[in-house]
């Protein structure tokens, strides 16, 4: 074999071995790198929770808005809610009432939180020593999407059963709706509600907070 048939045979195999080091170097990389599947589009009530999350650590001033003869008590008392505890599948929100001038209700808490199949509302009321009520930890599941603005929660079976034990038959067709409006609208509120059917009375509850300002943060409520 001449020098030049050498130096040809060494350059060829050079250029395939360096060919094949590329084509199985591309293997890999074309098994382990597919084109990733797109992000799944966020759902009504994952805006929903997120719209509250944007409020967490701040408190609101609100009035009852509704007028039913059952909360004339309420009537133009002072209340607030503070978005005090959020992580990523809990948002906590005290119920502060104002009793008069220098004395509070701070018993309620309303509760959302996420499941495998939406969100849960649920309330704790605690008396002024921290101890539970008889009546605490009610609520209920979505049962619908509902909108990035608004989501119901009909009575739980949980709460039917507590209702009817503390001798609150009239409760056991609740559905309760909490409204955040979209950050950054002019009249941003945030609204809780009760509802019952006239069948059973037909009870309606509501109070609405103004988002466009923030107050200062209240006390703990009762127990916390």
């Amino acid at each position: 074999m001449t020098w030049t048939n050498c130096v040809t045979i060494r350059s060829m195999t050079k250029i395939f071995l360096t060919f094949s080091t590329l084509l199985l170097l591309s293997l890999p990389l074309a098994a382990c790198d597919p084109s990733p599947d797109p992000a799944p589009e966020a759902s009504e009530q994952d805006l929903f929770f997120e719209r509250l999350g944007l409020l967490c650590g701040k408190a609101y001033a609100g009035l009852l808005v509704s007028d039913q003869e059952a909360d004339a008590e309420m009537v133009g008392k002072p209340m607030v809610m503070h978005v005090a505890s959020c992580d990523l599948n809990e948002i906590q929100i005290p119920f502060h009432i104002a009793e008069d001038s220098e004395t509070w209700d701070r018993s309620r808490t309303w509760i959302i939180s996420r499941t495998a199949d939406g969100l849960r509302l649920k309330h704790r009321h605690r008396h002024e020593d921290g101890s539970l009520d008889d009546v605490t930890n009610y609520g209920g599941d979505t049962a619908a999407d509902g909108t990035a603005g608004r989501q119901e929660f009909p009575v739980d079976a949980e709460s039917i059963a507590s209702f009817k034990t503390n001798g609150l038959d009239q409760s056991v067709t609740n559905i309760w709706a909490v409204e955040v409006s979209q950050p950054g609208q002019g009249k941003a509120q945030f609204a809780y509600e009760l509802r019952r059917p006239e069948s059973a009375g037909g009870r309606y509850f509501r109070v609405e907070f103004d988002l466009s300002k923030s107050i200062a943060v209240p006390p703990p409520p009762w127990g916390e």
